[in-house]
């Protein structure tokens, strides 16, 4: 496991990695979830081995530290995420990215370009204020105390046991603050900065979702929408064949 600190607190963002060729694919988790529990199982298999893959822990979540005084806000986690890439020396990454984790990466993208060569987002949250069925919601209901007192053990028998199981290691904290920033969204918005970043943009959308708000309007500004079949906002478990192509450029 490796780290870096984020905050100029002496806080810790860590991450696991694999060696291989670059252009580095850094695979990067939604909110309440861990890198490697999402991911590890995609970047090992045949079709994309062989190439640095990095899972990286944001701020408040799985084995990165989670200091009481910090913000996580969508630019927080984006500025967390490029110490990683900065520490370990990379630049042009292929970000792979889940949910929040698709947000976070847009910001990133947006901050700082020269870390990001390509975007393959996950059911990203692309605008702010998500439907009353997305687990952010369920989340910033409650007001953070709230949570952090109680709410954090409803959510998680709400969530049912796959969420739950990595919602659990999240600080409930860095969690409420975590979904208060995502419903908030970013300045720019999500969707106006994928629509606008000049990279190669693949964006997941699993078919048990429903249809992609925006669509058209994506597609029209250079994103490369996907349909997965049978699959619903867990893609990489649902229909892992069709996640792996897409990561690959294959699919």
């Amino acid at each position: 496991m490796k780290q870096a600190e984020f905050d100029g607190r002496g806080s810790r963002i860590r991450w696991t990695e694999t060696p291989g060729a670059e252009p580095a694919r850094v695979y990067v988790h939604g909110l309440g979830a861990v890198s490697a529990v999402y991911h590890a199982h995609i970047a090992a298999r045949p079709e994309l081995a062989g190439r640095r893959s990095l899972f990286v822990d944001l701020p408040g979540h799985g084995a990165s530290d989670r200091p009481q005084d910090f913000g996580y806000t969508l630019e927080d986690h984006a500025d967390a995420l490029a110490v990683v890439l900065d520490a370990a020396g990379l630049t042009g990454v292929e970000l792979i990215a889940h949910s929040m984790g698709g947000s976070v990466a847009l910001v990133l993208a947006h901050r700082r370009p020269e870390l990001v060569s390509r975007l393959v987002l996950t059911e990203a949250n692309l605008d702010p204020s998500p439907p009353s069925s997305a687990g952010s919601t369920w989340i910033d209901a409650y007001e953070e105390d709230d949570f952090v007192a109680g709410g954090h053990a409803r959510v998680l028998e709400k969530a049912g046991p796959l969420w739950a199981a990595t919602m659990r290691l999240a600080d409930p904290r860095a969690l409420h603050r975590s979904a208060a920033g995502l419903r908030r969204g970013s300045d720019p918005m999500m969707r106006a900065i994928l629509e606008a970043l000049p990279m190669e943009r693949v964006y997941l959308q699993g078919e048990l979702t429903g249809e992609l708000e925006g669509r058209e309007g994506l597609e029209v500004a250079g994103v490369r929408v996907l349909t997965v079949p049978g699959a619903g906002h867990n893609v990489m478990f649902e229909n892992p064949d069709a996640f792996v192509a897409a990561v690959a450029g294959t699919g």
